[in-house]
């Protein structure tokens, strides 16, 4: 009878999560900024700094990008001086939202020092992001550092190399100063995991940051990055974006690079994700957009689709321009402060004279759910299933939802759907602001336009007020997700929350959505 072969013990998911924490927390030291306990208690996190930080570093960290690269140019600001800024603003919205993975302070110091010694030699910048301060999520992977995923097995994975898309920015002149949160398994519109716990709102630490890029939105939210780099899938960009106030882009398919980043089923989702912006400003959104384009990434990353930046998409007041609104989906009415929102840019779209305004029938968005929600997972969910019980950690309560409870039709159909002669498509980020932590259930508001590969741009447009945005006396639910939804309403918690509205259009029209929603806000009384 052969010898029994004894299997190594099992790590404790437990102890890795441990040192996950440590190690995170040891890259924050040098920068650590003591927060009193009478400030820890405050929901609103968003009016922490001002309080804490030295006038300096608040001057830095709440100018845009376009500002701040402009400055940097002209060399009215060192890279080293905005750098700083922005790690001890970083450092603080960690400790008040619990948004990093990894503070960067010795690489990103020791490149904003290059950039200056270049600065100094050669008498102008290195190129167009030149000392801009950039965060990214952590799993699109950075040279010999961790690429977990949110996974506790996938903790000690390193990338060998930058992610394509990292290394056109740093061709740029681009600082990488933080690595940002993501949940357990990349599909959640929340940002918990077992690793790091859970990412809070800056409007609200009680409620959700959003997902699966939360990370990223409750740092820019917090003004400890002016511009970041998510991914999307179904959302993933534009639910944090919304619910932490911030602009956010989800690019059409095949523009901008993802060689290097890291999921599960790379390769076989036949969904395609996305890389993309988010940011304090639009300006920062279309910085980004030119700049990776701009560099032909197509060249060295054949799956790319070769189609250069447009920057000569500008609209005027002769330019006719087709807006249509999507009130609802047909399944999910959203909550009053959306709809408020909604029908008071309505109201200032139609004083445009060069806007048209049209109403947008959706067409069976249940079905399109039903659809992408299966495509997500066309094995199942079992390499899902595995990654974590590999570790042996638990199942987040929106995992166990999204994999084990998702109710996806197993049998694809084609389904015809309606474009009609429009420019672009104005609707809802999702059924509501920010909601309670685990309850981020319904995606159909994002995940319709991945599904059909349009690009959409979000943008804040207000905040929620309880005194406005009561429940309505008349409401009458659509569906049982509907019942569902409203349940969740709760406007004294919401209060003061900010409200996003997105703006859809055609597949490779990313500069025109992105000229219109410009267009729009320079109209803006």
């Amino acid at each position: 009878m052969a010898p029994s072969r004894k299997m190594k013990p099992k790590r404790p998911w437990q102890d890795i999560a441990r040192e996950a924490q440590e190690y995170r927390d040891a890259s924050l030291a040098t920068f650590t900024t003591n927060v009193p306990a009478a400030l820890e208690t405050i929901k609103n996190s968003k009016i922490i700094p001002t309080k804490l930080l030295q006038a300096e570093d608040l001057a830095i960290t709440v100018s845009l990008p376009e500002e701040l690269v402009r400055l940097l140019a002209n060399g009215e600001l060192t890279a080293t001086e905005v750098t700083t800024a922005f790690l001890r603003r970083a450092t603080l919205a960690q400790k008040l939202t619990n948004c990093i993975t990894e503070l960067l302070p010795h690489r990103a110091l020791t490149r904003a020092k290059e950039l200056d010694t270049y600065f100094q030699q050669h008498g102008r910048p290195i190129g167009p992001l030149h000392g801009l301060p950039i965060s990214v999520k952590e799993m699109i992977g950075m040279k010999d550092l961790g690429l977990n995923a949110g996974y506790v097995a996938w903790w000690g994975k390193v990338a060998t190399e930058d992610a394509h898309v990292l290394q056109i920015l740093w061709e740029a002149g681009a600082v990488f100063h933080a690595r940002t949160t993501q949940p357990q398994s990349m599909m959640h519109l929340e940002t918990d995991s077992n690793l790091y716990g859970v990412t809070v709102n800056p409007y609200n630490r009680n409620l959700s940051a959003g997902g699966s890029s939360g990370g990223e939105g409750a740092l820019i939210g917090m003004w400890g990055s002016c511009l970041g780099v998510g991914s999307d899938i179904g959302g993933s960009i534009r639910n944090p974006a919304a619910n932490c106030g911030i602009y956010g882009f989800k690019p059409t398919a095949f523009r901008i690079p993802t060689d290097g980043w890291c999921s599960t089923m790379a390769g076989a989702d036949p969904i395609p994700g996305v890389i993309g912006p988010m940011s304090i400003s639009l300006e920062g959104i279309k910085l980004f957009m030119r700049t990776i384009i701009d560099s032909k990434p197509w060249l060295s990353e054949p799956a790319l689709v070769p189609i250069p930046w447009n920057s000569d998409v500008q609209l005027s007041a002769d330019t006719p321009l087709k807006i249509a609104i999507m009130w609802n989906d047909g399944v999910v009415t959203p909550h009053p402060p959306i709809t408020r929102a909604l029908q008071e840019v309505v109201a200032h779209l139609k004083t445009i004279p060069n806007i048209e305004v049209v109403e947008w029938k959706p067409y069976l968005h249940d079905e399109a759910w039903a659809i992408i929600s299966s495509l997500y997972f066309t094995d199942g969910g079992a390499e899902d299933a595995a990654t974590i019980a590999e570790s042996g950690e638990p199942w987040r309560p929106l995992t166990t939802w999204m994999i084990k409870e998702n109710s996806g039709v197993k049998k694809l159909t084609p389904q015809k759907l309606l474009e009609g002669m429009v420019d672009a498509i104005l609707c809802p980020v999702g059924p509501g602001v920010a909601p309670k932590h685990d309850t981020a259930k319904y995606w159909g508001y994002t995940s319709q336009w991945n599904m059909l590969d349009y690009p959409a741009v979000v943008y804040p447009v207000g905040y929620v007020d309880k005194n406005r945005d009561g429940m309505p006396n008349d409401f009458q639910p659509l569906s049982g997700k509907d019942e569902e939804n409203w349940a969740l309403y709760d406007v004294d918690e919401f209060h003061g929350l900010p409200i996003s509205l997105q703006l859809v259009g055609r597949r490779f029209e990313d500069e025109k959505v992105l000229a219109i929603l410009e267009y729009i806000l320079s109209n803006h009384k």
